[in-house]
């Protein structure tokens, strides 16, 4: 398996012109990489969240967004796009996937996105090295399992951003 290639970006996000490969590489002081998650919401309101595959090395088994990192030359929509097909075998575009907020992290900027779809989760391609299962939730049930810890805990912000743009 290949070795990721990051683009790494500045304080203000931008990219520097430098890239790392995934792993072999200490963040320095202002350094960044991107992050993307989307967040797939169905037309009454459900949540579709995955658990994660009990091989990964960071978070195994855990119940998390769908996402993860941008590769080399990628911008934030490319890799979303990406991530949500390879993932979840979901094709989008740039009119069905909306931007909804940039935080900075420790060594990332998080892009989430989010895209309305109303696909059984039975009918969904599963990428079996990333993806371990899948499930609609309703809005109570994602909270629950965000208050019972069986979810993975992304911070306050993260979810006040996710309810904020999904109202009952």
């Amino acid at each position: 398996m290949q070795t990721e290639k990051w683009d790494i970006l500045d304080e203000a996000g931008n990219p520097t012109g430098r890239t790392m490969l995934r792993g072999r590489y200490t963040f320095k002081k202002g350094e960044y990489h991107l992050v993307v998650h989307i967040r797939i919401v169905s037309g009454n309101g459900d949540f579709l969240i995955q658990r994660r595959s009990d091989n990964k090395k960071l978070m195994p088994g855990e119940w998390a967004a769908t996402g993860g990192a941008a590769q080399a030359g990628e911008d934030s929509f490319s890799a979303a796009a990406r991530e949500l097909f390879e993932e979840l075998g979901i094709k989008t575009d740039r009119q069905s996937l909306t931007f909804l907020a940039r935080m900075k992290r420790r060594n990332s900027f998080l892009d989430i996105w989010t895209v309305t779809a109303d696909i059984p989760a039975d009918k969904l391609t599963l990428q079996a090295s990333e993806v371990a299962e899948v499930k609609w939730v309703s809005r109570t049930e994602f909270e629950n399992m965000i208050a019972k810890g069986e979810y993975h805990n992304y911070g306050e912000e993260y979810f006040s951003v996710i309810f904020e743009t999904h109202q009952r």
